[in-house]
């Protein structure tokens, strides 16, 4: 092997790090993970320590080490990781507070704060999304209120994977698929928003400078050098937000090409290659920079959906004649003898609330039309279909906007489910295409660092699509599917304000 065949990617996640490493061709070589405590102090509340992540850096590259790769043979490190996270610095470059994270939820009064202040229109003009509690501006004010010796000292803004970059090559940097979910970013322009940035008095000295996700941003450091067993001077590449750099890493960066995600939450996302007309931008989806240049993309959320699946087999245990992960598959096994509809039942997956197309945290879990002929394969069922249904209303939101959809390209453990994955194709009327290969926001970032020294000419690398499975809608369940569809979208315009009472 030539000294530089390998490119590495590092995806700073919620649970744990990952650290891949691909070859000249873009196949996975190895991959590393490591571990870290997620805290939650007050309920409602999520932080981590930035310094774990550090940490976890190190362990993860050691690991490869310790199999036989080479540092020097590496050619670039691409970064990625949760996006919203607030990572505070001091002058010195220390960390001044716990990382308030994206899934946090204290902030409901500084979203009110920031709409307020810059105007609910001007907000979505400017930033192309609205105030959420997820977002990075409203934690930065939420420190301002509560930790103000931490928001007078600092002097950095940054992200998870900008952290990690900072310790690697110290450069402060960002990308601009990461900068657009701060609510401080003109996601048309690719740039801050004076504006905002004005509006809500922030000191524009803290914000780094955001970049394309191929661009070079640095080298690793002597210091990073010796902490971690990488090579003085390899290339750092900007690399981007967790959803964006998944994306890249399978080739979904041109229209038509969608991803969909059953993790935790389900994430449907669409490139395009124009930022949307105006009218078009609501708040009911996210808009935000693609990680590659002149490319931008939709993105529709809903919170609980392999949530959903996990809270149901949670429930039923103690009835259960497995456990563990064997009960996923024992249940799905369950759900694939239940008929399309479930007969009548549709369930809502609002058991953490809603993001798209209702950005409603008082929205709660239902089933509804349950009666006698109802058995436990049919709950199982509706609980894959409400999550299929409410990802097709992100799904109809997008086409509204104009976004193509030939196909959508799978990730996530629920889509390792062919019931689920013949349901989602079946709801969205879209083909839905999987790979055995290695994906992730790691790879998308190793990928991203291939593209910023030249070493892949295009993010199609490593897999080849055209011998991919790819589930084929059906046409015979699409009637069933349609009606229970129809009951679906209905129920939440009638019971929001219940939702609401009983909260």
């Amino acid at each position: 092997m030539s000294p530089t065949t390998t490119v590495l990617g590092i995806d700073v996640g919620t649970s744990g790090l990952k650290a891949v490493l691909l070859d000249a061709a873009g196949g996975t070589v190895d991959e590393a993970s490591a571990s870290y405590p997620l805290r939650t102090p007050r309920p409602g509340w999520t932080e981590q320590d930035p310094e774990d992540w550090w940490t976890a850096t190190r362990e993860a590259l050691g690991a490869l080490w310790a199999r036989g790769h080479a540092a020097g043979q590496i050619a670039a490190v691409g970064l990625t990781g949760q996006m919203h996270s607030l990572v505070l610095l001091d002058e010195a470059g220390a960390v001044l507070a716990p990382a308030i994270l994206w899934s946090d939820q204290r902030t409901a009064a500084e979203c009110q704060t920031i709409t307020e202040r810059v105007g609910a229109a001007e907000l979505l003009a400017r930033t192309a999304n609205i105030a959420l509690p997820g977002f990075t501006a409203p934690k930065l004010l939420w420190v301002e209120r509560n930790w103000p010796d931490a928001y007078r000292r600092a002097r950095r803004l940054l992200l998870p994977k900008d952290f990690i970059r900072f310790r690697l090559a110290d450069v402060v940097a960002t990308d601009v698929s990461d900068a657009s979910g701060t609510l401080l970013f003109d996601v048309r322009q690719r740039r801050w928003s004076d504006e905002v940035v004005r509006a809500l008095e922030i000191e524009p000295g803290l914000l780094p400078p955001a970049l394309e996700g191929n661009a070079r941003t640095g080298s690793i450091s002597p210091a990073a050098a010796t902490q971690t067993g990488l090579i003085a001077g390899t290339p750092v590449v900007a690399g981007g937000g967790d959803n964006a750099a998944a994306a890249v890493g399978v080739d979904a960066v041109d229209p038509g090409v969608l991803t969909v995600s059953i993790g935790t939450s389900g994430v449907l996302f669409a490139p395009l290659d124009r930022f949307p007309e105006q009218h078009h931008v609501d708040g009911r989806l996210h808009v935000f920079c693609h990680a590659l240049p002149d490319r931008w993309h939709l993105m529709a959320v809903t919170l609980s959906a392999g949530g959903s699946l996990r809270w149901l087999r949670d429930l039923l245990q103690p009835l259960l004649p497995v456990s563990g992960d064997a009960a996923y598959t024992w249940l799905l096994e369950r759900a694939a003898e239940a008929p399309p509809g479930c007969e009548g039942l549709v369930f809502l997956p609002y058991l953490s609330g809603e993001r798209t197309p209702h950005v409603d945290p008082l929205a709660r879990g239902v089933f509804f039309g349950l009666h006698l002929g109802h058995r436990l394969e049919h709950l199982v069922r509706s609980v894959l279909e409400g999550v299929a249904f409410s990802l097709r209303q992100g799904l109809e939101l997008m086409q509204g906007v104009g976004a193509d959809t030939d196909v959508a390209r799978g990730a996530g453990g629920g889509l390792q489910s062919p019931i689920w994955r013949q349901i989602m194709a079946d709801v969205l009327d879209v083909s839905v295409q999987t790979t055995t290969a290695s994906t992730g926001a790691a790879r998308g970032a190793a990928v991203l660092g291939g593209l910023g020294v030249g070493l892949y000419a295009s993010p199609d690398v490593g897999i080849r699509w055209s011998e991919q499975p790819v589930q084929q809608p059906q046409a015979e369940p699409r009637s069933a599917l349609d009606a229970a569809y129809r009951i679906y979208t209905g129920l939440y315009p009638r019971l929001a304000g219940s939702f609401a009472e009983s909260a």
